[in-house]
């Protein structure tokens, strides 16, 4: 079994939309959505949810309004500003950091410390295979843990199902989900844009990959629309030995695609189309 990364170092390169194109050319295969933060693979998919599980990281203080005397001691320590006093001490969720000095410092213990519900992470069915994805709740935090997790449950469904292929819509930057999202990898491929932004962000992108030792390939999405700086990521690649997988024209039908909620290959024969079938093509000879 095999894990493809697909990243990029900023948002709206094309990533998700590669991804989705990827999975109408294989067969055997199961598709993890590791944008936790903002997934939308499962716009293009339109997956039906055959399981829903918790998240949970971290703790969150909650008080116990029974024992609470308002001594005003948990307000005056918290460092975020997080307890509100009124009649009692009140802790707001998005600003409490689960610190615990409320609680060990309360001297009518009335503060606990309790499992912060995070998220959810989801196992659905979609016409390409089974998909796993999550949503982390608006405010929280543990995104590169939840990114593990989705993986962990992707190997354990891939092993049970006797997939071949993993395809990883991974998360846009090189933060700490992007970081869970390296672990297993066997190769990753980085989408880029003919842009000052696109070039310095692919080359953020290729230090990670150098660091955790993941071979990796470059994609330039839209590539006809600045062709100057696409000779630049181009040069660029050949001075670093990273492989150019291709190039994507800009193509009107992959915006129509998007809109129809469908993959390249479902729309329509075109010029992106085309180009992304060589790329994977490219691409099978390191899988």
């Amino acid at each position: 079994m095999k894990e493809l990364l697909i990243l990029s170092g900023k948002g709206g390169t094309g990533k998700t939309t590669l991804t989705a194109a990827f999975s109408s050319l294989v067969t055997s295969r199961l598709l993890a959505d590791c944008d936790v933060d903002a997934a939308d693979l499962h716009i293009i998919l339109r997956p039906e949810r055959t399981e829903t599980h918790d998240f949970v990281s971290g703790v969150k203080a909650m008080v116990n309004k029974d024992r609470c005397t308002a001594c005003n001691t948990c307000a005056e320590l918290c460092r975020y500003d997080a307890v509100i006093m009124n009649e009692y001490a009140e802790v707001d969720d998005f600003s409490c950091e689960g610190c615990g000095v409320c609680a060990h410092f309360c001297p009518e213990k009335a503060i606990d410390l309790e499992p912060n519900h995070c998220g959810y992470w989801f196992v659905s069915s979609t016409r390409h295979g089974t998909l796993i994805h999550a949503e982390l709740k608006p405010g929280e935090e543990n995104s590169g843990k939840l990114v593990s997790l989705v993986k962990q449950k992707a190997r354990e469904r891939a092993e049970k199902e006797g997939a071949k292929l993993i395809l990883v819509d991974g998360p846009p930057g090189i933060g700490c989900p992007v970081i869970s999202s390296f672990s297993g990898a066997d190769l990753v491929v980085i989408v880029t844009e003919p842009t000052e932004s696109g070039l310095h962000d692919l080359q953020r992108v290729i230090e990670l990959s150098k660091h955790f030792k993941v071979p990796a390939k470059v994609v330039v999405n839209k590539w006809d629309l600045n062709r100057e700086i696409c000779a630049q990521i181009e040069n660029f690649c050949q001075d670093s030995r990273i492989e150019l997988a291709g190039k994507i024209p800009f193509d009107k039908a992959v915006v129509d695609s998007l809109v129809a909620g469908k993959t390249l290959f479902e729309f329509k024969d075109c010029k992106a189309a085309q180009s992304v079938a060589n790329i994977w093509q490219q691409i099978q000879k390191n899988l």
